[in-house]
């Protein structure tokens, strides 16, 4: 029988945080509730990045009001690709990826046909607040659909890998892809079925996955391997991250990024509560890493060069 009380010394010795400590000690100490906005609605996300010159998914289009609907499909004439995403989504919901058509029809990433009266009432569903934070009125972006890079050709079931990677205040700490699976219907999302892979923060390569509870190394679809790969732009994704902090102004935050074949990394989204999964991916707790950054504050050494934030993460924020 397993002693409870060795596991809890375990998961101390590794730096494991839970939710209340990281809302207690992180989230509500460092996340300023005034700039929420600028990471709860993505077009006041993706407006803020574009003027600090950082890379995001071109938008398409914008639909507030339910007789924009109609106009939509003129806008996309000609498109055979697009995301439709809430502004104020979470977790992945709502969103809607097309990748291309079939007469007045369009084809979903899993190759669905979705006839135009289905996809009206989608994005109707949308500007109601049906997949809204709080179910509060929304509305609809869309934007390019990434063409994610061939690195995760064999990795990848049907949807986009993201890369996340928490960063307080400034510092990169910990990191992960997500990896769509079958049972995610092809979505980058761990609570739906995708696999989670710790990224080690000084080189880049992944060191070990989850999936659901189980420790895995490879795909469960494809089955090959998704430990030891590298991942490409890494030190270009650590300088997006810490530059995320001037972005928004909350001192922890999850950026998730996408890598595009021909653009390279684009920000998709910033999150201020960001899940605690990522510990799992890495077999190692934030914690320390937390820690780690607090007494560089207390000391009054804080550095407000990114540059300098990601070389001080890769020199003490190793997987082991």
């Amino acid at each position: 029988m397993l002693n409870p009380f060795r596991i809890a010394k375990r998961l101390r010795a590794i730096g494991l945080t839970g939710i209340g400590q990281r809302n207690a000690e992180f989230v509500l100490m460092y996340n300023q509730r005034r700039n929420y906005p600028r990471v709860d609605d993505k077009l006041i996300t993706k407006k803020l990045a574009l003027a600090a010159g950082l890379p995001v998914p071109q938008l398409y289009a914008v639909v507030r009001e339910e007789h924009e609907i109609e106009e939509l499909h003129e806008k996309l004439r000609g498109r055979e690709s697009f995301v439709v995403k809430p502004a104020h989504g979470s977790g992945g919901d709502g969103i809607l990826v097309i990748t291309g058509r079939r007469g007045d029809r369009y084809r979903r990433s899993n190759g669905a046909l979705l006839a135009r009266e289905e996809f009206d009432h989608h994005i109707s569903n949308m500007l109601s607040g049906l997949f809204s934070l709080g179910g509060q009125p929304d509305h609809a972006l869309v934007e390019y659909c990434v063409q994610f890079d061939p690195i995760f050709d064999n990795v990848s079931y049907k949807g986009v890998p993201d890369i996340r990677i928490i960063s307080f205040l400034g510092y990169p700490v910990m990191s992960m892809i997500r990896l769509p699976t079958r049972m995610s219907d092809g979505k980058a999302n761990l609570h739906q079925g995708a696999i989670g892979v710790g990224i080690d923060i000084p080189t880049g390569i992944t060191r070990r996955g989850v999936w659901g509870r189980e420790i895995i190394r490879e795909h469960p679809d494809t089955e090959s391997t998704i430990v030891g790969l590298e991942i490409p732009h890494w030190d270009e994704l650590l300088m997006i991250a810490a530059r995320c902090y001037e972005l928004v102004e909350l001192g922890y935050v999850g950026v998730d990024i996408v890598l595009d074949k021909d653009l390279g990394p684009l920000i998709l989204e910033l999150n201020a509560r960001p899940g605690l999964a990522i510990q799992m991916a890495n077999g190692n707790g934030l914690l320390h890493r937390l820690r780690r950054v607090q007494e560089l504050e207390q000391q009054g050494t804080l550095s407000r060069d990114p540059a300098e934030r990601v070389a001080f993460s890769k020199a003490n924020f190793p997987t082991l």
